[in-house]
């Protein structure tokens, strides 16, 4: 504590106050008493405010033709929702209600009016749909009328999450969980993934192991678009009047998934990680380069593109074209542990997985499969071995390869997974 002592009386001599309150705030002792203040505020939120302010309006009548999606990061209407949201709105037989949490992006205050706003609205809806952990939905004691349907945003299983990563640094360890329990998964009724090989890490992730039924490889709904050769078209035309300088050119997709907390996301530099210079002078007269960043990466944590670089062999088109337009268009995939490598699978075309930090991603999140064994296409550690694939990729790339990958983890998505979803919730087809 000493070592403290004197590196606060340091900081107090020398700094102004403002500067002086961010220092103090990351050392060790004070980033503790903030940590258990804010499990106290959790506590109090998730434990007794939410639940009780759900109550209050959970005893007026249900309205069975009322539908809520729930968007707890993002201020628009995921993918994942979108299929099924235009077929409710074409029936014209629901009332549709779209409620934005901004769970990181406004202040405290905002966010817990955002949720009380939904509890209020979801305490007399028949139908929920999540496609994200939501603790606001699964602290309440819910209504037993009231089917909550979790789309989830990602296929396959990959990296580990929820109760799945109590042994790693990214989640909570047990004790932890013990003492304050966040309801992240509860009150789901069902759970979509996209086959059955992953129902298992599901119900390991969302402690759904004593609730089996719940977890259901009906597909995923955002995945239909991609057997809709119209999308495709469109998709394929969209990037190409995005950036001019990939027609005629193979296209090479670079989308990795964020490092650290979803607060403080970081991704790999061009510089020292994912080296486009080194890339531009090896592949320019073939290639190109799109990069679309992982939406949690924000403001100057994300990697500037070399200006000389920009619009002849690379371009971010990071919240411009979506990930389903991107991976359409794109010739080849490069990524290390984010998700989108099973519905590229879905075009069966050559993925290459850039895992320079593999050991200190398995000690931060981990991994449902042996990394190694799963992934379907080379593991590179350097943008050199990268290169080196590229330049002999028609005699390297092995389509069985990704063709059974495709089989194991995308078996339920066939385009036409929204009609069963459909089916499941509502009991028919909205088409």
């Amino acid at each position: 504590m000493n070592i403290y002592l004197t590196k606060i009386k340091e900081l107090l001599k020398n700094t102004p106050i403002r500067p002086l309150y961010w220092k103090l705030r990351n050392l060790p002792p004070f980033r503790q008493i903030r940590r258990a203040l804010n499990m106290r505020q959790r506590d109090l939120r998730y434990g007794r405010q939410f639940p009780a302010y759900y109550a209050h309006y959970a005893d007026r009548p249900l309205d069975r033709r009322k539908v809520i999606f729930v968007e707890d990061r993002y201020d628009s209407l995921s993918d994942n929702f979108r299929l099924l949201y235009n077929d409710l709105t074409a029936s014209g037989k629901y009332r549709i209600h779209v409620h934005f949490l901004h769970q990181f992006s406004v202040p405290r205050e905002e966010y817990e009016r955002n949720c009380c706003a939904l509890l209020a609205d979801a305490a007399t809806a028949k139908y929920i749909f999540l496609n994200d952990a939501s603790p606001v939905i699964g602290c309440v004691a819910l209504r037993p009328e009231t089917i909550v349907t979790q789309l989830w945003h990602g296929c396959g299983a990959f990296k580990k999450f929820g109760a799945s990563t109590e042994d790693k640094l990214f989640g909570d360890d047990q004790k932890t969980r013990q003492k304050h329990p966040a309801p992240y998964y509860k009150n789901l009724t069902h759970v979509t993934v996209s086959s059955p090989e992953v129902v298992w890490a599901y119900e390991e992730a969302m402690s759904l192991e004593n609730r089996p039924g719940v977890v259901k490889p009906v597909g995923i709904s955002r995945t239909d678009v991609f057997f809709d050769p119209a999308f495709i078209r469109d998709s394929v035309q969209k990037v190409h009047d995005f950036f001019p300088a990939s027609e005629g050119k193979k296209i090479i997709l670079f989308a990795p998934t964020f490092r650290g907390r979803v607060a403080n996301a970081t991704t790999p530099d061009y510089e020292e990680h994912f080296q486009l210079r080194k890339l531009a002078q090896a592949l320019g007269d073939q290639y190109v380069i799109i990069t679309k960043l992982h939406p949690y990466v924000r403001g100057e944590r994300i990697p500037q593109i070399p200006e000389d670089l920009k619009g002849s062999f690379a371009a971010d088109a990071s919240g411009v074209l979506s990930i389903d337009e991107l991976l359409c268009a794109a010739d080849i995939c490069i990524s290390d542990y984010s998700s989108l490598i099973y519905e590229y699978s879905l075009f069966e075309r050559p993925m290459i997985f850039y895992a320079y930090d593999l050991d200190d991603y398995f000690d931060w999140r981990g991994f449902y499969y042996n990394y190694d064994e799963l992934t379907p296409g080379p593991v590179c550690r350097t943008t050199d071995e990268i290169i080196d694939y590229i330049r002999c990729i028609d005699e390297r790339f092995d389509p069985r390869q990704v063709a059974a990958f495709r089989s194991l983890f995308m078996g339920s998505c066939d385009g036409h997974a929204t009609e069963r979803i459909e089916e499941l919730v509502f009991g028919h087809s909205l088409r």
